[in-house]
């Protein structure tokens, strides 16, 4: 199925799209509860360096910083979301606390150390239960260190969401689902963590990326869909842009899309050239150039 997209938007994506959830055959039930049993770890170990306060609205960051060294691209990301004004919560893994960057909790208003295992939704998982108790209620926003930026005004998008749970972009690869790396989700207190306590998994955690994504990225929309509004600001078929992320991510900063993968440097480096990505991070005044 090809979904429409209007005059002057980005070939291959839709905007604002509400979340429609993909058949999910039994086979595929069964490969999840085989890879939980198989995968699932004790959530890893916590401290809360810098206290949470109740605030109607928060911002989450999570950074993996191993070698207690507090990155230019780091350093860029957190000034940029302490501008947009929201109360800033950090949750940073490295192997011990005492290896926090020493500068780091003159960034945010709130900081949680976070042991190693357990990549990106581990965090989540933490960040969004404490605030459910501490901040009950709080609208939160979310995002990882996967992504450069952000480069735009996130104010300014996020007052667009009219969702529940709001993807910046999403993608049928695999299932229709949200990606992971930034969200907002509405409304945080213990029932509506308690409705997704199938994702952020209240005791167990994974450290294999591929179940990261089949048991927690790809059913996030899905689960959150059984009780509340979800959707994407923009949504692209796989059988026509298989990650917007990857294959439009000029275009979509040129449409206000605030990050810029880094994986565009790495992994995923086939996709554009590295010229074009290192000429978008000096167009925003990146440090990584």
């Amino acid at each position: 199925m090809s979904y429409p997209t209007a005059p002057g938007s980005i070939p291959g994506l839709s905007r604002n799209w509400t979340f429609v959830p993909s058949p999910v055959p039994r086979w595929q039930h069964r490969q999840h509860i085989e890879k939980f049993f198989r995968h699932a770890q004790r959530k890893p170990r916590w401290h809360e360096i810098k206290p949470l306060a109740p605030r109607d609205r928060w911002a989450v960051y999570f950074m993996y910083c191993p070698d207690g060294v507090l990155s230019g691209v780091h350093e860029f990301t957190l000034s940029r979301l302490r501008d947009i004004g929201m109360p800033l919560l950090v949750v940073c893994a490295s192997p011990s606390p005492e290896l926090l960057p020493a500068r780091l909790a003159g960034y945010c208003d709130a900081l949680f150390w976070k042991d190693v295992p357990g990549y990106d939704f581990s965090a989540y998982a933490l960040a969004l239960s404490r605030i459910s108790r501490v901040s009950p209620g709080a609208d939160v926003f979310v995002m990882n260190d996967s992504v450069y930026g952000p480069f735009a005004d996130l104010r300014e998008l996020l007052a667009q969401s009219s969702w529940d749970l709001t993807g910046f972009t999403a993608s049928s690869q695999v299932t229709n689902h949200i990606q992971s790396y930034a969200f907002l989700l509405k409304g945080v207190d213990r029932m509506r963590m308690a409705k997704l306590a199938t994702v952020f998994f209240p005791f167990t955690a994974f450290s294999d990326s591929g179940v990261v994504i089949s048991l927690q990225e790809t059913r996030l929309a899905r689960v959150a869909a059984r009780s509340m509004d979800v959707g994407a600001f923009w949504f692209g078929d796989a059988r026509d842009v298989v990650d917007p992320t990857l294959v439009r991510p000029i275009e979509l900063l040129d449409a206000g899309f605030p990050f810029l993968k880094r994986s565009l440097l790495g992994k995923h480096r086939s996709f554009i050239e590295r010229d074009r990505v290192l000429a978008q991070l000096e167009r925003h005044g990146h440090p990584l150039v």
